[in-house]
């Protein structure tokens, strides 16, 4: 009998392990992108890339991602939010630009690429990430654990859908959107608080 119940222990705590690297826990914050074509929302996961989430909220709060744009929509695969130095159609101030133009670790974990995640972009350098990230849009083992996942989206996969439906034409590896989708403002909330600020 005891036999059994260590098994069974062994078992859950297995299957919970595997779950929280699969699907771990959202913190309470929570960031709007106001888009030419819905609303997208998403949340943070503090616990697996605390830096990066550290890094991309206080850039939401700074504001640098209002008039920046998805500069890459491939379907099946990513939509990517270009880097706010040089993506944005408003000009940054210096604490903005001051902030952007830092790069975070790279904090691979085992979360996997699957859609609705947030993935940092970076280049070679592992360490490069900035500020542009790529919202899957399906599944992508081949990012595991090269990629810092930081957060999923939590509201408006009918907004993805909507920019996956949009035509595209090619620009070296890229595909890219014919038209400019963009992130025309954003707010962020606590959900146990519920408040709201507008950028």
């Amino acid at each position: 009998m005891l036999n059994v119940i260590r098994i069974s222990l062994t078992l859950i705590a297995l299957i919970a392990t595997a779950s929280s690297q699969e699907d771990p826990q959202l913190g309470s914050a929570r960031v709007v992108f106001q888009t030419n074509y819905g609303d997208i929302e998403f949340g943070f996961y503090p616990s697996v890339a605390p830096q990066t989430v550290d890094h991309i909220f206080k850039l939401v709060r700074l504001g640098c991602y209002n008039t920046n744009h998805f500069f890459r929509v491939d379907k099946g695969f990513v939509a990517q939010v270009a880097d706010v130095v040089g993506g944005r159609s408003a000009p940054m101030n210096e604490v903005q630009r001051v902030e952007a133009e830092k790069t975070v670790i790279g904090e691979f974990s085992d979360v996997k690429h699957v859609r609705g995640i947030l993935s940092m972009g970076r280049y070679s350098d592992p360490n490069s990430a900035a500020s542009s990230f790529s919202i899957l849009l399906g599944d992508a083992p081949h990012l595991d654990g090269q990629y810092a996942v930081f957060g999923k989206v939590t509201k408006g996969d009918e907004t993805l859908r909507k920019l996956e439906g949009l035509p595209t034409r090619k620009e070296g590896i890229f595909v890219m959107p014919t038209e400019r989708i963009t992130i025309h403002s954003s707010y962020y909330y606590a959900l146990k608080a519920l408040y709201i600020l507008f950028f």
